[in-house]
Parts: C-alpha cells; structure tokens; sequence
C-alpha cells in the first residue's frame, strides 16, 4: 500500500470490508461503533484480521480487534503499524 494512506483511508476501507461481509450496511454503523454492536463475532474478527495483513502488508495479532474495538480506534493503531 502506498505511504500516503491515511488514517481515513484506513478507516473507509475497513467500513468497506464490514459491508463486504454482509453484517450491516454503511449507513447503519459508524467509526465510533464497536465491533460487537456491529456484529463482527471472531470468526469475521479473524477474516478482518487476514483482509488486514493482505491489505497492507503488515502482521497484527487477532487480538488487535479486542484492544481497538471500533473502527476510529482500529484505523489508528493500524496506521501506527505501517497500514
């Protein structure tokens, strides 16, 4: 991913992957949601986390999406990491 991602960048594509995945429509969730309100069980937490290191090319722990629950917070610390 180029260098210029931006936390924002982030964050749309993860919105993107969680409509992907059929669990809720963008309009129905936003950045500040957590993962469990949008229905994301760990099974989809560990897809997520896979999308993740083939998205930007980076190794996370599944436990990432405990720590950072919701999407603002997840998209930073992703960020922090490289994404």
């Amino acid at each position: 991913m180029s260098t210029t991602t931006t936390e924002n960048d982030v964050q749309a594509w993860l919105v993107a992957r969680i409509v992907a995945y059929g669990k809720k429509a963008a309009g129905d969730f936003s950045v500040d949601t957590d993962f469990s309100e949008i229905g994301l069980d760990s099974v989809y937490a560990l897809t997520l986390c896979g999308d993740i290191e083939d998205e930007y090319d980076i190794e996370i722990d599944p436990e990432i999406m405990w720590d950072y629950s919701t999407i603002r917070t997840l998209a930073a610390r992703l960020e922090e990491l490289g994404a």
